[in-house]
């Protein structure tokens, strides 16, 4: 069991995502009793065990569900004659289960304090992610402009990257002013195990900057995971509805598998 409350607490740590399945309530024949529980990751595997067989690989199913949802689930279940068989018992029985995510907030990076960045931060903090703004200059990255910021850095784009804690719940936008900020921070972003990467700009510049890096050792394999030119095509064209369709690209890798 302590087993299982470690593997908790190094996802959190490691900003990944489990859920928990804990037995709740058991009657007649079942392989496990009250309280067994389990483990489910979000790529499926699994630490404990609530009795194996298809019924436990039923739960690991519904457990993935609860992870992309980040909502709870009890599940009742009844032990068939077949399951029953599988685990060794004479007779069927029931089983009650509570499925709980164990997730750890996201975290939202904007690189650049501008227009784009005001609607992201607002919008992003709706959606419950945890907002860092990173700028060079102090008029953009103050807090009476971004009032939902958990995260204020006023540096050099460069000099900001070791003040951040990119891990697999992080989320990455560069947005700043200028293609050359824009390649600085992506040169580092594609090097971390940050879960979204997305840079803003034409289809000409992003492949510009693509080759530079490519030419600097950036492999192939590490660009093709950037979202460039950044978010759902939804016909943007204001501030606010490109942070929407960026918003968007960045939920739809949140809830993906």
């Amino acid at each position: 069991m302590n087993d299982i409350y470690q593997e908790i607490v190094r996802v959190k740590t490691e900003g990944e995502e489990a859920a928990l399945v804990t037995i709740v309530s058991a009657t007649g024949s079942t392989p496990r009793e009250e309280g067994a529980k389990m483990l489910v990751r979000a790529d499926g595997s699994i630490l404990g065990t609530i009795g194996g067989g298809s019924l436990e690989a039923q739960v690991v199913e519904e457990a993935i569900k609860v992870i992309k949802q980040g909502k709870p689930k009890r599940l009742h279940m009844s032990l068939t004659a077949k399951e029953a068989e599988e685990a060794g018992m004479i007779c069927g029985g029931e089983l009650e289960v509570f499925i709980e995510p164990i997730l750890t907030t996201p975290t939202l990076y904007i690189f650049g304090g501008g227009h784009i960045s005001l609607s992201l931060a607002k919008m992003g903090k709706l959606l419950g992610f945890k907002i860092a703004v990173i700028d060079d200059r102090a008029e953009f990255a103050h807090p009476d402009r971004f009032p939902e910021a958990d995260v204020l850095l006023v540096e050099e784009f460069s000099k900001s990257f070791p003040k951040l804690k990119i891990d697999k719940s992080s989320y990455i936008v560069i947005v700043t002013r200028g293609h050359q900020h824009d390649e600085i921070v992506l040169e580092w972003a594609v090097g971390t195990p940050a879960k979204y990467i997305g840079m803003i700009g034409s289809k000409t510049k992003n492949e510009t900057i693509f080759s530079h890096l490519l030419a600097r050792g950036i492999s192939k394999e590490q660009l093709d995971r950037v979202h460039a030119p950044i978010g759902l095509k939804i016909s943007a064209q204001t501030p606010e509805e490109i942070a929407v369709s960026i918003l968007a690209e960045v939920v739809k890798v949140r809830r993906s598998p």
